[in-house]
């Protein structure tokens, strides 16, 4: 793993954002972690969440021109994003996102911030069933963009009704690469690394879940 992810695993667990049990997932699936990206609702947990989309997205190698945040979770997302790539990383690239509504007065429209142009890259906190991913891809088209890649916090690396994972799933029908800041796989390796044995005990669950639902 790459130090930014690893002090992204110590940062959610510390803040509860990643815990460790029994959760009963929308899919009706038990799951033995889960991670609620809406607990980053402070103004410091928001700039470190920024600062590690950031961080993930500097190792790219896909070029893009514009960052989208689709409505409304991604919003704040790329907003703070642009911000860290630019104070932190030199990287001063242009953002915006998309409102539910159009608005009928002032500039009108339904897409606020810079001109959506050109490769943009997305940015959301997860693809789950990967239907609002879908609805975002048909804004950037109708804007005459094009879908360069998508940067989520998580991929659960999960399967959907299928044999592979909505991540994938997108990935082959939009031919782009989905980034993340931490995967599954990450938390595996990171419980097998680590010292506090209260997060140890929690391995053998993980891993038995990954090896039935994994894609």
């Amino acid at each position: 793993m790459k130090n930014f992810q690893v002090e992204f695993l110590r940062f959610v667990i510390k803040n509860h954002i990643l815990r460790f049990g029994e959760f009963t997932l929308k899919s009706g699936r038990i799951s033995p972690y889960f991670f609620n990206a809406g607990l980053f609702n402070t103004g410091s947990k928001l700039a470190f969440l920024a600062q590690s989309y950031a961080c993930a997205i500097a190792d790219f190698t896909e070029d893009y021109d514009v960052l989208f945040g689709p409505a409304y979770k991604g919003i704040p997302l790329a907003a703070a994003t642009a911000l860290s790539l630019a104070t932190q990383h030199g990287i001063d690239k242009p953002y915006c996102f998309n409102r539910k509504e159009a608005k009928g007065h002032g500039e009108g429209g339904s897409l606020v911030g810079s001109p959506l142009t050109g490769r943009v890259l997305m940015i959301d906190d997860v693809i789950t069933a990967g239907t609002a991913t879908r609805e975002a891809v048909e804004i950037i088209q109708s804007a005459g963009a094009k879908l360069a890649s998508i940067v989520v916090a998580m991929d659960r690396q999960e399967r959907g009704l299928g044999e592979m994972s909505s991540i994938q799933e997108i990935e082959e029908t939009y031919d782009v690469e989905v980034a993340h800041i931490i995967s599954l796989q990450n938390i595996i390796d990171f419980l097998k690394n680590a010292e506090d044995e209260t997060l140890v005990m929690h391995l053998s669950a993980v891993e038995r879940y990954r090896s039935k639902y994994g894609a």
